[in-house]
């Protein structure tokens, strides 16, 4: 990483395009913890929406990522890959809850049946 101050001076004299990330939030220390959320869905018609995820440890306490700004499509036995991040970073996670939401106030409510789940940690890839 590089701080805020300098990543231009490091990445731009490069001859290829660049892209760069910040892992940043609003909130103080202002550092995100970015995890990827790996889920296999069964449900036989497609559904459209988005996740929050909240990890809880043994202790009791918990973290709640942030709502996807871009819905995800979920079709029957495949793989969706979804970036979420947290204010806090929990190591030892005893549960895992996930919200699911389609933003709509008119119409049937919907459920998604999860078949496999894999949440990932980005910041610390051997958990």
């Amino acid at each position: 990483g590089y701080h805020a101050d300098r990543w231009k001076n490091r990445l731009i004299p490069y001859s290829s395009p660049t892209k760069a990330y910040f892992d940043t939030s609003g909130q103080d220390p202002f550092c995100m913890y970015n995890y990827i959320l790996d889920i296999t869905t069964w449900n036989k018609s497609t559904r459209r929406g988005f996740i929050k995820v909240k990890i809880t440890d043994y202790a009791g306490n918990t973290v709640e990522s942030q709502m996807n700004s871009e819905a995800s499509t979920f079709q029957q036995y495949k793989r969706v890959k979804i970036l979420t991040g947290f204010h806090r970073d929990i190591e030892n996670i005893a549960k895992i809850s996930l919200t699911y939401s389609t933003k709509t106030l008119i119409g049937p409510k919907h459920k998604l049946r999860i078949l496999q789940m894999k949440l990932k940690s980005l910041n610390n890839p051997k958990r």
